[in-house]
């Protein structure tokens, strides 16, 4: 049997080891202060309470530099990290002057800073606020979240932990992004073949590659990295995950290279339409060969009426040289 302490004679020591023996992922939990700068620290106590509504909490401990911050806002976002992030983890532990230097990070729906590399997010208005002893226990009502399938990073016994074989077979996030990329390579386009007698995009785990694109089956492509530009969100159907479409450019030694298993080229001319999986990836095809040709691009965004496209006039050029002018 377990060693035992009696009531009244508990040590702190002694207690909070007892408590770190309970396995838990890792949050970093953000907000933004009132003078709108962000704010956040690591916590792994965290909690799901409700469905319906869609409620979680977190605890804050009242020593902590970002207390106040917490004590007074009315939104926050958890962020939960994966086996990758154990120093995002130890600089939000920390006291460091700017912890969001390091890190990418976005607003979802509250304003609240998201981690838009984490294992899972949550944007959260607050529901509740309670006292607790020397923590505060906020109640947040989830207003927006996003999940990826990387491995969670656990924590036991004051020490990071791995948690093996995460993803059940056949386990697919409803809310997730499929990320996929419009490769470009000269006057081609880059396709898999999707193992069922069609095509579609190829695809990625991460947003947003810069030099280096590492595909779904772990193979990595070399892109122009200012050449890469967000180019199209759509849903195909409610039940399945969302699409988001980015342009890309092969490096000239990947475009001279061997390609991946299943991938090929075509010619922009010569997309294999008919053998494109849904109705939603062709027409993102034939827009983007109608605007290649036109050499003007837009940006499509979903809706209920059918989207809109905002377009764009003009050649990239650097922000600093555009704020000049």
């Amino acid at each position: 049997m377990a060693d035992t302490v009696a009531q009244g004679m508990i040590d702190p020591i002694a207690l909070r080891r007892a408590f770190g023996t309970f396995v838990t992922g890792v949050t970093v939990i953000t907000t933004r202060d009132s003078d709108g700068n962000p704010r956040g620290m690591t916590a792994n106590s965290f909690t799901s309470v409700s469905l319906d509504p869609p409620l979680l909490l977190v605890c804050v401990g009242k020593s902590a530099a970002s207390f106040p911050a917490f004590n007074e806002t009315q939104s926050f976002a958890v962020n939960f990290l994966h086996e990758g992030q154990a120093d995002v983890s130890s600089v939000f532990a920390s006291k460091a002057a700017d912890k969001f230097q390091s890190v990418n990070h976005d607003r979802a729906h509250t304003g609240a800073p998201v981690l838009t590399d984490s294992l899972t997010w949550f944007d959260c208005a607050v529901y509740n606020r309670i006292e607790a002893g020397d923590h505060i226990i906020l109640i947040g009502q989830v207003q927006a979240f996003g999940t990826s399938p990387s491995a969670p990073l656990g924590f036991c016994r004051g020490r990071y932990a791995s948690v093996k074989d995460p993803l059940p077979a056949g386990w697919l996030a409803s809310q997730d992004m499929i990320i996929g990329y419009l490769v470009e390579a000269g006057d081609r386009i880059l396709l898999r073949d999707d193992r069922k007698g069609g095509w579609v995009l190829p695809t990625a785990r991460r947003r947003k590659a810069d030099s280096k694109l590492v595909l779904d089956g772990g193979e990595a492509l070399s892109l122009v990295p200012e050449n890469t530009f967000l180019y199209s969100v759509f849903d195909v159907a409610d039940s399945d995950p969302g699409y988001l479409i980015y342009r890309a450019e092969l490096s000239r030694a990947s475009a001279q290279g061997p390609l991946p298993d299943g991938h090929a080229f075509f010619a922009v001319d010569a997309l294999p339409y008919d053998q494109v999986a849904t109705h939603e990836l062709r027409a993102m095809l034939r827009r983007y060969a109608r605007e290649r040709q036109d050499k003007r691009f837009g940006i499509y965004m979903d809706s209920g009426d059918g989207g809109r496209v905002a377009m764009i006039d003009g050649q990239s050029q650097s922000w600093t040289q555009a704020a000049s002018e």
